[in-house]
């Protein structure tokens, strides 16, 4: 397979630039997920890999041959679209293989490279039937073996699961998690769904507005976002923010006073941040504990969603600050009940008023763990 490096990748269409200069290197064998909100030149930069947009300035290489003036053809790419694509007078087999005959490759070396790759997607039954007698995850199969035939030196797949029920996308993240270890192969991966992005990446590259807002594993953007806007968007349900004044510095790290008036210690680092700042916490769902913490929120529940293993409350504190609480599937808390939620500092994270986190003093062991082993997620 190949390594792909851009440097200073821009794209601009007319006087609007829609890509702002991106620097990556996405190492040879790597799984690398694209996600950001729908806008963020995601797909647009996958399409300037694949050759399917032209560059407007910067540099793209592939296995560590500049590309950018070659087609799509000359690159060593696959894609696999979010539409399958399928010619529908095609049997199963002569989809998979079309772009080979194409190619004009002997017969016998697609026979052989179809059935391999049906045997590795499951498909061997399917060989010969036609796409209407096929289920969507089927039809998704056929688009991802149209690929695997060619043998390209880097996938690429522009959100491919969209289109699929919610059964049929964990089954697909299975397959494609799958194929990517047995193929050891180079694979970028555009979604919009960061749940995608959590499970199957080796590397996360979080974008907005065509800027690279932070690259990483997944746990080390989980646990040290970069700014506000990871953190964010990174975990789900949605990490909560409260606005919270500083009261207190010391080597400890910050003391923030909550809505309600009770202190909370954040084991960060000040940098520049004075007594009387007005900064952001954040405190992911799973981290306010039900009845217990260091610091304390009052709050009524507005909703309860009970999912067997944990229960979700939406809460609302005294300030009107909507929260979202992940609390034990056996929790009796009810619709309208008035909930007594505990933070524990260490599990906070502080924001200044330009986004960015504040540094933390002491590391999430589970981070440090991702840090040291980062292939594990």
């Amino acid at each position: 397979m190949a390594e792909v490096v851009l440097k200073n990748i821009k794209k601009a269409f007319g006087d609007v630039a829609v890509i702002k200069g991106v620097d990556l290197n996405i190492k040879d064998r790597e799984f690398v997920v694209f996600v950001g909100p729908s806008g963020c030149g995601k797909s647009t930069l996958l399409r300037m890999i694949a050759g399917l947009e032209s560059i407007s300035d910067g540099e793209l290489s592939i296995d560590g041959q500049k590309v950018n003036d070659l087609s799509p053809a000359e690159r060593g790419i696959a894609m696999v679209f979010q539409t399958y694509a399928l010619y529908p007078h095609m049997t199963v087999r002569d989809n998979m293989g079309f772009s080979l005959r194409l190619a004009k490759v002997p017969k016998d070396e697609i026979d052989r490279k179809v059935n391999e790759a049906a045997r590795i997607l499951k498909l061997d039954p399917l060989l010969d039937r036609k796409p209407k007698a096929l289920s969507g995850g089927q039809r998704q199969r056929v688009a991802i073996g149209r690929a695997i035939v060619r043998n390209p030196k880097v996938f690429l797949f522009d959100e491919p699961l969209s289109n699929l029920d919610a059964a049929l996308r964990v089954q697909m993240r299975i397959e494609i998690a799958r194929m990517h270890s047995d193929f050891n192969a180079t694979m970028i991966y555009v979604t919009h769904d960061q749940v995608e992005a959590m499970t199957m990446a080796d590397k996360i590259v979080v974008l907005q507005g065509g800027v690279v807002e932070q690259v990483g594993s997944p746990l080390e953007l989980y646990h040290h976002p970069r700014n506000r806007f990871v953190a964010g968007f990174i975990g789900s349900p949605t990490m909560n923010f409260l606005d919270v004044p500083v009261t207190a510095i010391a080597p400890q790290g910050v003391t923030v006073a909550l809505p309600g008036g009770s202190a909370l210690l954040v084991p960060v680092k000040a940098g520049g941040c004075q007594v009387g700042d007005k900064l952001t916490l954040g405190i992911r769902p799973e981290h306010l504990l039900e009845g217990g913490g260091d610091g304390g929120l009052t709050s009524e529940a507005l909703m309860v969603e009970r999912l067997g293993g944990s229960t979700y409350a939406y809460v609302r504190l005294d300030d009107g600050t909507m929260l979202t609480a992940e609390v034990d599937g056996n929790s009796r808390i009810r619709t309208k009940d008035r909930i007594q939620l505990g933070i524990q500092g260490g599990t906070c994270h502080l924001f200044g008023t330009d986004g960015l986190a504040l540094e933390q003093i002491e590391r999430h062991p589970l981070a440090d763990m991702n840090r040291d082993h980062p292939g594990a997620h």
